[in-house]
C-alpha cells in the first residue's frame, strides 16, 4: 500500500471520528437542555403545589359542607407531586387544575368568599403561575423538538441510537385535559 492511500483512510478515518465526537457532544448537549427545561417545569410546578396549601387554608373556614372539594384538591396535588413521565404528569396537571376550576366554581356560591383577599390574591398568583407554567412547557417542547429532531436527522441517526440517545416525550395532555381551566368571580 503506498504513502498516499494510508494517508488518505488516514485522514477519512480522522474526520468520521472528529464527527462522531462533534455529533456525540452535539447531543449531550441537546439532551441537558431538554433535561433543564423539565427542570425549570419542575421548579413553577413546585410553585403551583405550594400555593395550594395556602388557598386550602383560606378558604376552610367557608367551605364547612364542601369537604369533599378540598379532599379532591388534595388528593390532585399528592398526585401530581410523584415522580411521573411527562405524559403522566401533564395528565396529572389536569386533573389539578381541574380541581381547583371546580373550588372556585364552588366558591361563587358563598359572595363572602368570592371578595376575600385569599381567594383574589390566590387567583393572581395562580393567573401568574399558570403562565409560567406555560411558557415552560413550550421551552421543554422546543427543546424536546430540536433533540428529536437532531437524532433522527442524518448522518447523526447513524450515531445516535449506538450512543444510546433516544428520542423524549412531549409535555403534552390529551382530550379533555387540553383544555384550559376558567376561572370567573362575577
Amino acid at each position: 500500500m503506498s504513502t498516499v492511500a494510508v494517508i488518505v483512510i488516514i485522514v477519512i478515518v480522522a474526520i468520521v471520528v472528529i464527527y462522531a465526537i462533534a455529533t456525540y457532544n452535539g447531543l449531550v448537549r441537546r439532551r441537558n437542555q431538554v433535561d433543564e427545561a423539565y427542570r425549570q417545569i419542575d421548579v413553577q410546578l413546585k410553585r403551583r403545589y405550594d400555593l395550594i396549601p395556602n388557598l386550602l387554608e383560606g378558604v376552610k373556614r367557608y367551605f364547612r359542607q364542601e369537604q369533599q372539594v378540598l379532599t379532591e384538591i388534595t388528593q390532585a396535588r399528592s398526585q401530581a407531586m410523584k415522580p411521573q413521565s411527562p405524559r403522566e404528569q401533564a395528565q396529572s396537571e389536569a386533573r389539578l387544575s381541574g380541581a381547583i376550576g371546580n373550588l372556585f366554581a364552588v366558591a361563587e356560591n358563598y359572595p363572602e368568599l368570592r371578595s376575600s383577599s385569599v381567594l383574589l390574591d390566590f387567583q393572581e398568583e395562580l393567573s401568574s403561575t399558570e403562565n409560567k407554567i406555560s411558557f415552560a412547557r413550550q421551552h421543554y417542547n422546543d427543546s424536546v423538538q430540536g433533540y428529536n429532531t437532531k437524532i433522527q436527522s442524518f448522518p447523526a441517526v447513524l450515531f445516535a441510537r449506538a450512543m444510546g440517545f433516544t428520542e423524549r416525550e412531549y409535555f403534552e395532555a390529551a382530550g379533555p385535559e387540553r383544555e384550559s381551566v376558567t376561572v370567573s368571580y362575577d
